[in-house]
């Protein structure tokens, strides 16, 4: 009876000392990227941030087979394409992963500032391409 008290005594503290342990590594290194540090620390970061569920630019880049410097209609495109393919087949899991690759790189796009540029030449070209339309009906 008391072998098995002291082995739960013993496994609760060793739990305890791991998660201490390891938010004070998490910590450590959320420090050491706002200082800058050292840059091993600040990629052990990124690579603990993709272990947290994010994606990692270049992933996405290869789920939606677009060049990294693609502008950001083909990179809709692409998804538009990949999500609807994979919705008439019922596959939640590959239209997931095609949502999250489109909201990876639309961060990066947004990050860079290639993303508003993007919507306003699209913008203006759909305002010309109206322009035109009503200009050729008047003239009919």
């Amino acid at each position: 009876m008391a072998a098995r008290v002291l082995a739960q005594v013993l496994v609760a503290g060793a739990t305890v000392l791991f998660r201490a342990a390891s938010q004070a590594w998490g910590q450590a290194l959320v420090n050491a990227q706002k200082s800058g540090v050292a840059s091993e620390a600040a990629q052990a970061g990124a690579t603990a941030a993709r272990k947290t569920g994010q994606m990692a630019l270049q992933e996405a880049h290869m789920i939606l087979g677009v060049d990294p410097n693609a502008p950001w209609g083909d990179v809709v495109k692409r998804f538009k394409h990949l999500f609807d393919v994979n919705e008439k087949h019922g596959s939640f899991y590959l239209q997931s992963k095609v949502y999250r690759a489109k909201e990876c790189i639309e961060e990066e796009y947004k990050r860079l500032g290639l993303h508003e540029q993007e919507e306003d030449q699209q913008q203006q070209q759909q305002q010309q391409d109206a322009g035109r339309s009503s200009n050729g009906q008047r003239q009919q």
